[in-house]
């Protein structure tokens, strides 16, 4: 439903109110950009982003009140596992080769 490229994608529809434009600051196509932004949408009781097409006036897509507290969710939801995991991250670095490692 949510993963860390939708999230991405999400905040680059909030800063540039374009799918198109959020697509390629992520290096994708609209094409993709497009079709994750409707799985988001079906996914969710309500839209995430709302757009409308292009046309005289240009076209565009925003990040709704939904889609705002759905992003708020998840990177609380990363920043809660993050600080939970970080005693065993340490441990599995502290595990590798090399200058991040151990000895």
């Amino acid at each position: 439903m949510l993963g860390p490229g939708k999230a991405r994608l999400l905040e680059a529809i909030r800063d540039t109110g374009s799918i198109s434009a959020a697509g390629r600051a992520m290096e994708m196509s609209y094409k993709r950009a497009w079709m994750l932004v409707e799985e988001m949408n079906a996914a969710f009781q309500d839209p995430l982003v709302d757009s409308t097409r292009g046309g005289p006036g240009g076209g565009g897509a925003r990040v709704t009140e939904a889609g705002l507290r759905v992003l708020a969710l998840y990177r609380s939801v990363q920043a809660t596992a993050a600080l939970a995991a970080s005693e065993d991250i340490a441990a599995l670095k502290a595990m590798l080769r090399g200058p991040t490692g151990g000895i």
